[in-house]
């Protein structure tokens, strides 16, 4: 008997998203496609401006409402299509099955609020327990995100707490009712190096434990490098480049992520060597063409006919895809 191929936990499939502006109406997310297995970490990176965490708001059914709206695709979490739930549905599936590590801890916490009452809330909402019981259940997963003294915290309001200590907050509460799912946005963003590894210690040892999978949004390569097991490059709104991290970094495809790549610092670098960095910024969402993207900050020659014509995407080994422009690739 043939063994079974193992089906994703998130399936992303052709996802395009818009949004409503006083110039008119922009693509933000241009058919984008990717899987999440269980139990693996996927990275999605790329510069701000890319598409990252309209990606997550979209999977998270958090877009803000009239302006942004989803116009094709589908997400299949776990067998179940997430964009034709019901608004009911959709909040029993939001912190239960997939928890959601926001990018700025201050916005995602309630700063009028305590901390034990806002991961009390989270059981309240998801599980049938005691006020108690959920207050007892924040304090240890207080404890369990290395808080110290965690019954004392739960009597105090974000702002007593240092950057690090609420985003292991954000943490606990993206965790405490176990999901299958958990969405990392930019969660060590504007933490020091040494809160960073602690922070990425902690998702990784609490991934181990409960077995959940993890789409892991940054624009820090280094970061996928130590924790992810593929990765997916997004550039204006597409991803350009997906496989395992390994093939990635090891034979990377597509330009945009060669110059990712190259503007990586370097221990065996040569001192005091200027970082290479990309010319240009990522366009806006009201000047981008059909065709190759990346093509006039690439630094290549190309014609106005790349330009005007996506390509599409190639398998070039087993597993590791790539937007096959003849601009920004060399197949």
């Amino acid at each position: 008997m043939k063994d079974q191929i193992a089906k994703p936990l998130l399936s992303v499939t052709d996802l395009s998203v818009s949004f409503s502006t006083d110039e008119g109406e922009v693509t933000a997310l241009d058919r984008v496609d990717f899987d999440v297995f269980s139990g693996k970490t996927v990275g999605l990176v790329g510069e701000s401006g890319c598409g990252k965490s309209v990606t997550a708001y979209s999977i998270m059914r958090l877009l803000p409402k009239p302006m942004g709206k989803v116009i094709s695709g589908k997400v299949n979490f776990n067998g179940i299509d997430l964009l034709n739930l019901s608004p009911e549905k959709m909040r029993e599936v939001r912190g239960n099955q997939i928890g959601m590590i926001f990018q700025e801890p201050m916005n995602a916490l309630n700063p009028v609020q305590k901390i034990g009452a806002q991961l009390s809330e989270v059981f309240n909402i998801h599980k049938n327990i005691t006020d108690h019981q959920a207050w007892l259940n924040s304090i240890q997963m207080l404890d369990a995100v290395g808080i110290p003294s965690p019954e004392n915290r739960v009597h105090e309001y974000p702002h007593q707490l240092s950057g690090g200590m609420r985003q292991r907050v954000v943490i606990a509460m993206a965790l405490a009712c176990q999901p299958k799912l958990i969405i990392a946005d930019e969660p060590t963003t504007a933490l020091d190096v040494t809160v960073q590894a602690q922070i990425l210690d902690l998702l990784k040892n609490l991934q181990k434990k409960s077995g959940s999978s993890i789409l892991l949004i940054t624009h820090d390569l280094g970061v996928i490098a130590e924790t992810c097991d593929e990765v997916c490059v997004m550039y204006a709104g597409r991803i350009v480049e997906k496989g395992s991290t390994r093939k990635i970094f090891a034979q990377p495809k597509h330009s945009y992520t060669q110059d990712l790549l190259d503007s990586i610092p370097r221990l065996d670098g040569t001192p005091k060597k200027k970082l290479r960095t990309i010319e240009g910024i990522v366009p806006s969402l009201l000047d981008l063409n059909n065709g190759c993207r990346f093509g006039p900050r690439s630094g290549r020659e190309h014609t106005e006919a790349q330009l005007s014509e996506r390509s599409p995407m190639r398998e070039v080994s087993e597993g590791h895809w790539v937007e096959a422009c003849p601009v920004c690739v060399e197949l």
